[in-house]
């Protein structure tokens, strides 16, 4: 089963793919840019058209923004209305996933490998959204 991740932001949307087991999360690419045209359910329906080349995906895990105690941010209205969404259009199962520090710590992994803060900005949404799906499939394995 392939699961598809989205960290869903205001001016891109970064995706991340699970292997076929469902067991490992990597990113995939990051849709948009500082001027995003169009609706973002359409750009991720296209993506999902692409990515499923090889096999389908089944489900598909959005990141929920949330604030570090817990409470509903201005973004969390946003993503359940773009998750509510996708799922009409697409007919996948959705699963909303807690994304907080999801940043922080995509960020502190490709700090590992890359110094430079202008080339890590470029895959931070990506490797957000493989962070926000490798805790959906952990969660899923462990319980």
């Amino acid at each position: 089963m392939r699961v598809l991740g989205i960290d869903f932001g205001e001016r891109r949307i970064g995706l991340a793919l699970s292997d076929a087991s469902g067991t490992l999360a990597s990113p995939v690419g990051v849709l948009g840019g500082a001027h995003r045209a169009g609706d973002p359910v359409s750009l991720v329906l296209a993506a999902l058209a692409d990515l499923a080349h090889d096999e389908p995906i089944a489900r598909i895990v959005v990141g929920l923004p949330r604030r570090l105690d817990g409470r509903d941010s201005e973004q969390t209205p946003r993503v359940r209305r773009f998750a509510a969404e996708l799922h009409a259009r697409s007919g996948l199962p959705i699963d909303l996933q807690d994304e907080r520090l999801t940043s922080h710590e995509a960020d502190a992994r490709l700090a590992l490998r890359e110094r430079d803060w202008r080339k890590r900005k470029a895959r931070l949404d990506a490797a957000a959204a493989a962070v926000i799906l490798q805790d959906w499939l952990d969660e899923r394995h462990d319980g």
